[in-house]
């Protein structure tokens, strides 16, 4: 009983001293969100920020709106968690998503494109994703087009 006590110790022992593939730190999200501040056509609001990407003149969302999008989500050092497929655009209920998502949207415009910088206070915060694809204090980079706008039918969205 003891060895099995003494190897379960050393391997506690040497997996901590291996070096971590944690997600970057608060303060590389930090660093990256002020940095990214003071591109050319950034555009920072209490919380997000933004870049216009192509101009739209359509509808505004409102939180109860139903909005259709393509998009594609990064991580600040450019690695691709997320995207709609090519031609298959995703609908979903403006206050459904994270709080980053929901702020940008409702300044949007049918047919805008705009890449937002979303910290993690407003994305998936000190937890992170459940599912472990967004680790904890993640800034994250977006490139989102809104395609459409509608009117929830009773709360929901037609998918």
């Amino acid at each position: 009983m003891r060895s099995i006590t003494v190897i379960f110790v050393a391997t506690f022992m040497a997996a901590a001293a291996l070096p971590s593939k944690a997600a970057p730190t608060e303060q590389a999200s930090k660093s990256f969100l002020s940095a990214n501040a003071k591109k050319k056509g950034v555009v920072v609001v209490p919380g997000i920020q933004y870049r216009v990407l192509k101009a739209g003149k359509g509808a505004q969302p409102g939180r109860r709106d139903c909005a259709t999008v393509n998009y594609k989500g990064s991580f600040i050092d450019g690695k691709i968690f997320d995207q709609s497929k090519p031609g298959q655009p995703i609908t979903f209920g403006v206050g459904q998503v994270i709080a980053g998502w929901t702020e940008a949207l409702q300044m949007m415009h049918e047919g805008d494109k705009w890449e937002l910088v979303i910290p993690p206070g407003l994305a998936y915060g000190r937890s992170g994703t459940p599912d472990g694809t967004i680790p904890p204090n993640e800034t994250l980079v977006f490139e989102v087009e809104l395609l459409k706008v509608a009117p929830s039918q009773m709360g929901q969205c037609p998918q």
